[in-house]
């Protein structure tokens, strides 16, 4: 029998609002940190969910301006953004023996983590779902998937399996990865090319996927070549098949972003990805290209 977590949860929006309001379902004590007016409005009403997966409900979940005590496990799930100030939030003394699991996109975010945080205690995780705030403590739950790999070179393995067996028990198919750089590239080589590809263009996965064909199949090369020579070999015709096998109205949050006037997260996943490229000698004109369009066209 496992004990009941706590878990705080940074940034309640589509992703960490669907997963606290999970948590909580599933008899977990959960702890949202965000803004004030939000923070208010999460201790009022809860979290909603609406999903074809998991059905429609509301958890109950407490919710503050920062972290005041020590939890179990602490689930990172702003923008990458908004990384920096979201962290004021979690002090470090307050944090005690906490996983910290961010799931976030891009490759580099780990070691900022580890600069700040206990190294053995930073969980790295990636996460597979379409889902979307629309409006505070509201999540739009769209794919008929949540997945999660967890990871952490030099996290004790056990410490992993206990917040992989609570993420299933509440419904989410988590796993723990063996291998971190693994874990990150592979949702990498995924989200950069339909990322990347989508927002420049301001159209859906399928139409992405059909009429600019050619430059997503030389993206995919890219990126899987990138993620090869940092150690984590990736196969570009799975990759091909992933993206013909969604759904052809999937736009990523990138491109989302972008429609709403928002920030993008292009230097995390277009700027992480030709850094890298660029360490290891990996030419990739297409993937430069149209972060550069990106960039002109003021993003």
């Amino acid at each position: 029998m496992t004990y009941p977590f706590t878990v705080a949860v940074l940034g309640p929006g589509g992703t960490g609002g669907l997963l606290a309001a999970l948590l909580s379902r599933s008899g977990h004590r959960v702890i949202c940190l965000a803004g004030r007016a939000t923070a208010d409005i999460l201790r009022r009403d809860g979290v909603t969910v609406r999903s074809p997966q998991f059905g429609d409900f509301t958890a109950p979940v407490e919710a503050d301006t920062e972290l005041r005590e020590p939890v179990d496990a602490c689930l990172i799930t702003v923008k990458h953004t908004a990384l920096d100030a979201a962290l004021t939030r979690v002090p470090r003394a307050a944090l005690g023996d906490a996983l910290v699991v961010p799931l976030l996109n891009g490759v580099e975010h780990p070691a900022a983590l580890r600069a700040v945080h206990r190294p053995d205690r930073v969980a790295p995780a990636v996460i597979r779902v379409e889902s979307t705030r629309t409006a505070p403590g509201v999540i739009e739950h769209g794919s008929p998937f949540t997945e999660i790999d967890l990871a952490g070179d030099g996290v004790p393995r056990d410490r992993l399996e206990a917040l992989a067996d609570r993420l299933t028990a509440a419904g989410v198919t988590a796993r723990v990865a063996g291998d971190e750089t693994a874990a990150l590239w592979a949702k990498m080589a995924f989200l950069a090319p339909f990322a990347l590809l989508t927002t420049r263009y301001g159209v859906p996965l399928g139409e992405a996927r059909t009429r600019h064909r050619a430059e997503l199949e030389a993206l995919v090369a890219e990126t899987t070549a990138v993620s090869a020579a940092c150690g984590a070999p990736a196969d570009p015709d799975r990759a091909l098949a992933r993206y013909d096998a969604f759904p052809p109205a999937a736009k990523s949050s990138m491109q989302r972003d972008a429609e709403a006037g928002r920030p993008l997260e292009l230097d995390a996943i277009g700027g992480a990805l030709l850094r890298a490229a660029g360490r290891h000698g990996v030419p990739v004109p297409v993937t430069a290209r149209l972060v550069r369009e990106l960039r002109d066209a003021g993003h």
